[in-house]
């Protein structure tokens, strides 16, 4: 429970916070309205595709389309702890309670991170499957892929622990209004009334190691990768490689951009109309791209929703 010793408070509860989202006239909240409304429909709507279409097809049973079934299940989830109640808040009293904010922090924390760590796990397994095609198999078998995915849900959590925490000990002194449109550490931060200096070095430090690990992770094995390409004779199969590889290159630049200017970064703190802008491109833009990009790049996939199109017109 939040401590409050400053007289210029809110008249609502003290184990409650607002959400201010975005400023604007009536006008501007109906678009933001429509605009999250159908930035996260096709989200969803993406999202639950790839995922039947990657578990019915079982030309798609391959450690590659695993993870890809794991991430849009990621991206599902972590947009779906944001956008519903963000959509709700453009018409009403924008009240969330503490331990609802914990809560959205928590998972947006854990579910986000383990995506970081996700992608990262997918590089390797591009590495594998091209660097060494022989190995291939056993070494990525499926109780493998499993253990792996396991392990980014376990670094989630980890990190999403610490955030939460350190975070929520914190006494909220000055209002309880959060200048965002969702429950995140930066702009829980500004509300706290003790030196937020250690909880800062913490975020940057944790958000940095993750950043630079799996950044070091797909650029040795892209690296690798790229080198194998080069040296192969069939313009076929650098064709494919590329397509393939080209898609995962295109959702990490995403993702790791956005996420580097929010989190990892010493201005992200006071910037917080940037950083709503920025929260909207990882909450709702890359979650809905990132189907987007995996079949529209992708034969397999796109060879796979014809085959689910077909069975479905013939029923």
């Amino acid at each position: 429970m939040p401590v409050h010793t400053n007289g210029n408070l809110s008249s609502l509860p003290l184990w409650e916070f607002v959400l201010d989202g975005f400023r604007g006239s009536v006008e501007t909240q109906a678009l933001l309205f429509a605009v999250f409304l159908a930035l996260y429909v096709v989200t969803v709507l993406g999202n639950l595709t790839m995922i039947v279409v990657t578990t019915l097809d079982t030309c798609l049973h391959s450690p590659m389309y695993f993870f890809l079934r794991n991430l849009s299940f990621l991206d599902l989830c972590y947009s779906s702890v944001i956008a519903p109640n963000a959509i709700v808040n453009f018409f009403s009293s924008k009240v969330i309670s503490f331990a609802g904010c914990a809560t959205q922090l928590f998972f947006f924390s854990l579910l986000v991170t383990t995506e970081g760590l996700l992608l990262a796990i997918m590089a390797y397994d591009r590495f594998m499957a091209i660097c060494s095609p022989l190995r291939y198999p056993a070494t990525m078998c499926p109780a493998t892929c499993a253990r792996l995915v396991l392990g980014t849900y376990c670094g989630g959590c980890l990190n999403s622990i610490v955030q939460t925490s350190l975070t929520f000990q914190l006494p909220f002194c000055s209002n309880n209004h959060i200048d965002h449109f969702f429950c995140d550490v930066p702009p829980l931060l500004q509300l706290a009334c003790a030196n937020t200096a250690v909880n800062e070095v913490i975020m940057f430090g944790l958000c940095g190691v993750i950043i630079v690990s799996t950044t070091l992770v797909i650029l040795v094995s892209y690296g690798y990768i790229t080198v194998t390409i080069l040296r192969m004779s069939s313009g076929l199969g650098r064709h494919k490689i590329f397509s393939t590889c080209g898609s995962h290159l295109t959702a990490v630049s995403l993702f790791y951009g956005t996420v580097f200017v929010m989190y990892a970064q010493p201005g992200a703190v006071e910037s917080m109309e940037q950083g709503k802008v920025v929260s909207v491109f990882y909450t709702l833009v890359i979650p809905m791209l990132n189907p987007l990009i995996y079949s529209l790049r992708n034969k397999d996939v796109k060879d796979a929703l014809r085959r689910l199109g077909q069975r479905l017109t013939a029923m």
